[in-house]
């Protein structure tokens, strides 16, 4: 499925009587730039996309952005302004062979025509590395002008090569008043939209589609043409209410891609929000990804995650909570078991934060990575056998519960080599505040412990 703002065209021509029978986001293809809308900020005055349009001075690009916001458009409009043949494939669709195909086609126009062709690549992300590779030569020989629509993030998902020889142009989805521009839009007009159905919709109407289009126009199309199908005529106009809209998006959902950028950008947003002690930010991104279609467990096993980076010893309930969260959804499963997590997150989200236990693994894990395997010492190893205890294992352990206090005050637990060495630092907030202050207590006992075997020494 195409990612383009609309549906594609043969041509730039009005509307002919073939095309009066395609989808109303296809009719409603902008044909010039002056009648795009959205993406101000690459195709305003001055802007580097928009000059390269206006000025029909192509060049190789990665457009990036979610579905319906006008990627498969602007790449038309940029043929169209060049005198370029614009010719299509889509990476779900097509393979080397297509790829093949594509460039001989555009071979022929330059050697017998000299027309430069816009190769346009739907969802380009989805080709491997070898299929990218082949546009390499092409590119560089000027055979294609490349331009590539992918909804992923393209640092990730393209090779280096293509990347250096493309500019990457970041798409937004359209905001609702762009959206209800839209909208206006194909119901006023005549030619191409709906303005001779005499549609008859108020404000809130219109405000209820540009909020379930998610910042997708194909979308709002869509759903507006499903709304016009579906509504009544009433004294020569066709009045669509709440009603008929609430038919129309009956069983829809937002834009949430399970193994894409949406998906990560907000299980981010919802980590962030923990960290950060915004249980109102927290619940709203769990919301949101339960409303994309999200499974409820994948949330609850980043609760757990979550409970011992960003909080820790200042709240060792946060654990228990998060864990007790992921029990109750695995027993009572959905929807029952999603008001545990519900629970767990805002917990999580009010809770005292700290980072130590974290950093502590860290950097514990780092220095047994980079360091040599250091023996454990003598007084700590375990005796069952009589030659351990010939060898005097465990002769000089101190057990701690006969010490005062239950601590062996200047006991050494680490490598003799690393026996100066500390990895946790517990913060100022919540419980840890108390650790913090009671292994700084063990410390001074320690020091004592220390001063006092020199002395005897």
């Amino acid at each position: 499925m195409s990612e383009s703002l609309f549906d594609d065209l043969d041509d730039h021509s009005p509307v002919s009587d073939t095309a009066a029978f395609q989808p109303l986001a296809a009719r409603m293809r902008p044909q010039q730039l002056s009648d795009f809308i959205g993406q101000q900020h690459l195709l305003g005055p001055g802007k580097p996309l928009g000059e390269a349009i206006r000025r029909g001075l192509p060049h190789s690009m990665i457009l990036w952005g979610p579905p319906g916001v006008g990627k498969t458009t602007l790449a038309r409009m940029l043929a169209h302004t060049s005198g370029g043949h614009f010719e299509s494939i889509s990476a779900v669709l097509s393979g080397v062979k297509e790829i093949r195909a594509a460039v001989e086609r555009a071979q022929m126009l330059r050697r017998t025509k000299g027309t430069p062709t816009v190769l346009f690549v739907d969802e380009v992300h989805r080709f491997n590395k070898s299929q990218q590779d082949a546009f390499l030569p092409h590119v560089e020989d000027g055979t294609l002008i490349f331009i590539g629509a992918s909804t992923e993030n393209p640092s990730f998902e393209l090779n280096n090569a293509l990347l250096s020889r493309a500019r990457v142009y970041l798409l937004k989805s359209l905001d609702e008043q762009a959206l209800l521009e839209l909208i206006e839009l194909a119901v006023s007009d005549s030619e191409r939209g709906l303005g001779k159905q005499a549609i008859e919709m108020d404000e809130a109407v219109r405000r209820k589609i540009a909020n379930a289009a998610d910042g997708d126009a194909r979308r709002a199309l869509n759903l507006l043409e499903i709304a016009v199908d579906l509504s009544e005529i009433k004294d020569g106009k066709q009045h669509i209410d709440l009603e008929v809209i609430e038919q129309v998006l009956l069983g829809g959902s937002r834009r949430f891609d399970k193994g894409g950028d949406a998906f990560y950008e907000q299980i981010s947003a919802l980590h962030k929000a923990v960290r950060g002690s915004s249980p109102d930010g927290a619940l709203y991104w769990f919301v949101r990804m339960l409303d994309g279609g999200c499974d409820p467990l994948y949330i609850a096993r980043r609760l757990v995650r979550m409970a011992s980076e960003d909080i820790g010893n200042a709240d060792p309930r946060a654990l228990q909570m998060a864990m007790s969260a992921w029990d109750a959804q695995e027993r009572l499963g959905s929807p029952e078991g999603e008001l545990a997590i519900a629970h767990a997150v805002l917990y999580l989200a009010s809770a005292p934060k700290s980072n130590a236990v974290y950093k502590a693994f860290n950097a514990a894990r780092a220095l047994v990575v980079k360091d040599q395997s250091h023996d454990v010492p003598i007084h700590l190893r375990n005796a069952p056998t009589t030659l351990m205890k010939s060898l005097d294992y465990g002769t000089q352990y101190r057990y701690a519960h006969d010490e005062p206090g239950a601590y062996a005050a200047g006991e050494n637990y680490l490598p003799e080599p690393l026996q100066d060495e500390r990895f946790y630092y517990p913060s100022e907030y919540g419980l840890e505040a108390k650790i913090r202050e009671k292994l700084d207590y063990l410390r001074e006992r320690d020091a004592q412990s220390d001063q006092q075997r020199y002395a005897n020494d």
